[in-house]
């Protein structure tokens, strides 16, 4: 049991390395003939998962041999580093922990057989074993519904496979696989809903990984919705495919804005700094909803503190990420005492003043799900929550790092 309680957040922060971007820089690092570095590497155990399948694989690149892969708990991981097995036509069996078994591979399983790849899922799921990919059959996609992780699956089979490829069907997804392919030297365009990568990348520059956002998130809202509080997140990337969380704040009201605009290794970066502020229910549409996919939970409890309802569609994704994050949500605004309706595939917060009572709330072993409680406790709390260590999925420090703005 860990209980958050309520006091002001101050100060500047930093945050791991962007973990989206963790995962694709060690999948070129993987495939790049001369070493180049990656500075500021995600810490996180999703990242590690990547790490260690990379180095599993390594034996096997004969496609006579074969590797167990344990994803662990990273969908980023199996479903990538699957795409990378299928250019570069080798056998591995994957598996990971209870909740990732849990989680849809058929979807990217199904757009590599295209490809070429023979894979066989457990009823669409993992375990799964690739029998490598003879011959490339398809060369031009559409996506079935708009995946960063998909969509990266197949440009990494295109590259380990050494052949052009176009992926329609896109809907301003994450691009960071591009943004590093062409940082890299690849000749590869991307217009938010259409992918040509026709010539692989020389890779030879070293990838410096910005800030995350996805963490940074977490203490952008945290200052926005308890009193008294400043922060400064330095450093973190802004990705526009990533930064739908920012817009829908700054539509309900945060006094948030930007510093230190620049350009790292293909990412735009900044300094991002929040206030305490008065917020507004709004509405979000599917396309904010799917730049801000991994944010859903922290800003589900930035729209408990506003005036109104707030209704967020397109959040049926969060159904099957490591917890079905739509109900872990919903129970969490109720330990404080508000509504949330959960519709298939939106959510309505109904704001007000939360208070935190008696029951503890649920991280459901899911780290953003614990991070966002975390803030809730910030400005409801104090907060009891079940099960705190799920944050090292992706933030080992998260904890400390929230320790120090509050002593600040």
């Amino acid at each position: 049991m860990a209980r958050f309680p309520r006091g002001a957040l101050r100060g500047d922060v930093t945050v791991p390395g962007d973990k989206s971007v963790s995962h694709r820089a060690l999948i070129l690092q993987a495939f790049a003939r001369d070493a180049f570095s990656i500075e500021n590497l995600n810490p996180g155990r999703d990242v590690l998962a990547t790490q260690r399948a990379l180095a599993a694989l390594r034996p096997s690149m004969d496609p006579a041999a074969s590797a167990d892969i344990d994803c662990m708990n990273s969908g980023s991981t199996a479903r990538m580093v699957l795409g990378a097995c299928a250019g570069a036509n080798v056998r591995a069996r994957f598996d990971g922990d209870d909740s990732l078994s849990r989680r849809p591979m058929e979807p990217v399983a199904a757009q590599l057989r295209a490809f070429g790849a023979r894979i066989e899922t457990t009823d669409g799921h993992l375990p799964l074993e690739i029998l490598g990919c003879e011959r490339v059959q398809t060369r031009h996609f559409i996506l079935l519904s708009p995946s960063a992780q998909v969509k990266s699956a197949l440009l990494f089979a295109a590259l380990f496979g050494g052949v052009p490829i176009d992926i329609a069907g896109d809907a301003g997804s994450r691009d960071h696989t591009e943004r590093l392919l062409r940082y890299e030297g690849a000749s590869i365009s991307w217009d938010e809903s259409h992918v040509t990568f026709d010539a692989a990348p020389k890779l030879a520059l070293p990838i410096a990984i910005p800030g995350d956002f996805s963490a940074a998130a977490f203490f952008i809202a945290g200052a926005v919705i308890t009193p008294e509080s400043e922060i400064a997140v330095r450093g973190v990337g802004v990705n526009p495919t990533r930064v739908g969380l920012l817009d829908a704040l700054l539509r309900m009201g945060a006094d948030i804005r930007l510093e230190n605009e620049r350009d790292v290794s293909g990412e735009p970066v900044a300094d991002i700094v929040a206030r305490h502020s008065r917020l507004t229910g709004i509405e979000i549409d599917k396309k904010t909803a799917l730049r801000a996919i991994d944010e859903i939970p922290i800003l589900s409890v930035a729209a408990a503190f506003a005036d109104g309802a707030t209704t967020i569609h397109g959040v049926g994704d969060l159904r099957t990420k490591e917890s079905d994050r739509v109900v872990a949500i919903a129970e969490l605004l109720a330990a404080v005492g508000i509504a949330a309706d959960v519709e298939r595939d939106s959510i309505v917060v109904h704001g007000g003043v939360p208070k935190a009572s008696n029951v503890p709330a649920r991280a459901h072993g899911d780290h953003r799900i614990a991070m966002a409680a975390a803030m809730l406790g910030t400005a409801a709390g104090p907060l009891d929550l079940d099960d705190a260590s799920s944050a090292g999925v992706s933030f080992p420090e998260f904890y400390s790092t929230l320790e120090r703005t509050r002593e600040s």
